[in-house]
């Protein structure tokens, strides 16, 4: 690891035959790393997951923030709405993204956690699955984690689902979601809120259940 600590790193991650940009940012005494698996049309400079990010920082866990897709792909995607449901190829760039880091911490490893967000959260279920040693914790915001389908059954890694108290839609996909998680998991319904948890306090809240979650599952080795 080179990278200092206490401030934000852009880094560029490989990914099969294409780069992502990420930003990392490692406190002091860091007791794991939160990789945020963002929603469709989001990016690394999503406001909602920086809040978050930072609420982490603070609870000394180290964050990386990127893109799951190149610039041109978000054109094609802008366009088509091709990618942004397609799980399976988000969840492997995901897993490219973790084994980078992987790499990166070889000499200081930091256990590895998922925050997704919106389709995001399907993405990080699925990937946690094909790596049940890799990935100690996975919260959900806001998420479609039954986009994860038949992945759902394989997660070993406890699950946090955080869903607002108004959106009705999603709290019963993630109730369904659920039932097929046969791992430590838990749901939280934010009263008041809907999707994008853009009420006075809603993000806090979610800053608050997530900090808890990870500071209990990922432990300093």
């Amino acid at each position: 690891m080179n990278f200092a600590l206490a401030i934000e790193h852009p880094v560029i991650i490989p990914s099969n035959e294409v780069h992502l940009d990420g930003i990392l940012h490692i406190p002091t005494d860091a007791k794991g790393l939160v990789l945020f698996v963002h929603g469709s049309g989001s990016s690394r400079f999503s406001l909602r997951n920086k809040q978050v990010a930072t609420a982490l920082n603070e609870a000394k866990i180290a964050t990386l923030l990127f893109d799951l897709l190149t610039a041109e792909e978000e054109i094609v995607d802008d366009q088509t709405r091709e990618l942004r449901f397609d799980i399976e190829f988000l969840a492997s760039r995901l897993i490219d993204v973790t084994d980078w880091c992987i790499e990166q911490f070889v000499t200081s490893p930091l256990e590895i956690g998922y925050f997704g967000a919106s389709t995001g959260g399907g993405a990080a279920l699925m990937a946690a699955a094909q790596m049940p040693d890799k990935i100690k914790a996975v919260v959900s915001r806001g998420g479609r984690p039954d986009l994860a389908g038949d992945s759902l059954a394989q997660v070993k890694s406890p699950t946090l689902l955080i869903v607002g108290g108004n959106d009705e839609v999603v709290i019963e996909l993630n109730k369904k979601a659920m039932s097929n998680l046969h791992c430590i998991k838990k749901l939280e319904i934010v009263p008041g809120a809907t999707h994008l948890f853009e009420e006075p306090g809603a993000l806090d809240q979610v800053s608050k259940l997530a900090k808890m979650w990870f500071t209990k599952y990922l432990h300093p080795k």
